[in-house]
């Protein structure tokens, strides 16, 4: 009798460890899954990536609206070139945007994105954009940072996202840590220098 009561809580402690171990496993998952279903589908106005031009242009035009906002934190003048571009839907549009560091130190900074309406999001398609990458600006520096795209020509067959007439283009920057090797880098002694 007491050796089924012990095989019963050996049970339970085996059964509560196996539940412990697969929740952690699931919200460590959790992240990378859920960035990967919003690539698939769009949710969120999460944008599609390409590596090529659409071999596939419509006579049919997209309005794309441009929209630039900064984080609090972030002390950068950031804002879209043009506000509008009217595009062939499957046609590669190329928008530019603006930085510029008014401050006295170089900062980093990532823009995070998104598109709206959200059904539109997995039909705009970016195949070059500076937001796959970090930026950094020196003291008063400013930049022209392009973004390529297109909007891919299956969104006419979208039941819910074929009414698109105009797709917004969201971007946010804010601030990141400056990388070590940059700083390094920037430390390190001019070879160009007299030395005395």
């Amino acid at each position: 009798m007491k050796l089924n009561r012990l095989e019963g809580k050996y049970r339970t402690a085996a059964q509560a460890s196996a539940v412990v171990v697969i929740m952690a496993g699931m919200g460590w998952a959790a992240v990378p899954l859920y960035d990967l279903f919003c690539r698939v589908t769009g949710y969120g106005g999460t944008t599609g990536v390409a590596q090529a031009e659409s071999d596939r242009v419509l006579d049919q035009t997209m309005r794309i609206r441009f929209d630039a906002s900064r984080a609090a934190d972030m002390p950068w003048e950031f804002r879209p070139v043009e506000r509008t571009m009217d595009v062939r839907i499957g046609e590669t549009g190329l928008a530019f945007y603006e930085a510029h560091n008014p401050t006295d130190e170089a900062i980093a900074g990532t823009a995070s994105f998104n598109v709206t309406p959200y059904s539109a999001g997995r039909y705009f398609i970016k195949i070059h954009c500076f937001c796959f990458e970090m930026q950094v600006l020196e003291p008063g520096e400013t930049v022209s940072m392009p973004v390529s795209f297109y909007v891919d020509p299956e969104i006419v067959d979208d039941r819910e996202a074929s009414g698109t007439r105009q797709i917004t283009l969201s971007y946010t920057f804010h601030t990141t840590d400056m990388p070590e090797d940059y700083a390094a880098l920037n430390a390190a002694p001019d070879p160009d220098a007299v030395q005395q």
